[in-house]
């Protein structure tokens, strides 16, 4: 078992970790104001809060967390309130291994991919294409530079740099935002990248974090030691 898998397991047995809130992100209501309900996928979703909450708009909404304790706490709530939120204990960088399939109009990661060791951070990026429809958005927030004790466990922290050099292939990023400082953790970052449409012309429409600038809301909320 990975060190990570371990820490986080360890974490939520022992109750909700800090990093996760029984309240939906007030970022996601805007990222889905005047859009069409489709599918969504919540990568590293622990106890599902935003996947319940992305159902109750009337999205078909996949949770995804490699830790048993979380997923089994994500179904009992969806079930306690009638959501039709489903939730499956996988590995992000190995979902379709976990019968995790596309097409995805919406991907949301908050607090995941800046957690994942360099040498699988490609085999995520590839998932993610193979399960996502050209044009859909993945919003992906992380922190930019994470302390020491959160290296140990493989943490790399997440930059505009690193996503287009592992997405760019697939993706165009096209916004990012910045949601102020966590402590030892440096910035809390919000990025936009969109699906690339292989028949189309390059992207040209604004995205939500177009206009860089500093939001409110995510900054206590990142996964980590």
């Amino acid at each position: 078992m990975r060190i990570d898998s371990l820490f986080y397991r360890l974490a939520y047995r022992a109750g909700r970790p800090r990093w996760d809130s029984a309240e939906p992100r007030p970022e996601l209501a805007g990222l889905i104001q005047g859009r069409p309900a489709g599918r969504a996928l919540d990568l590293g979703c622990g106890t599902g809060t935003d996947a319940i909450y992305l159902a109750s708009q009337g999205w078909e909404a996949v949770g995804v967390d490699f830790v048993p304790e979380a997923i089994g706490t994500a179904r009992s709530r969806a079930a306690a309130c009638g959501s039709s939120a489903s939730f499956v204990v996988a590995d992000v960088t190995r979902l379709r291994q976990a019968a995790v399939n596309g097409d995805f109009d919406l991907v949301i990661d908050i607090g995941c991919y800046h957690a994942i060791p360099a040498r699988l951070r490609d085999s995520y990026a590839t998932e993610v294409a193979a399960l996502t429809m050209p044009g859909a958005d993945l919003y992906l927030a992380g922190i930019s530079a994470p302390p020491a004790t959160w290296r140990l466990l493989g943490a790399q922290g997440v930059s505009a740099d690193d996503l287009r050099r592992r997405f760019g292939t697939d993706f165009d990023l096209a916004g990012e935002r910045t949601a102020g400082p966590v402590g030892r953790a440096g910035s809390f970052v919000i990025y936009h990248l969109v699906r690339k449409d292989p028949g189309a012309e390059p992207m040209r429409t604004a995205s939500p974090l177009a206009n860089r600038g500093q939001v409110t809301g995510l900054g206590g909320r990142v996964a980590g030691p």
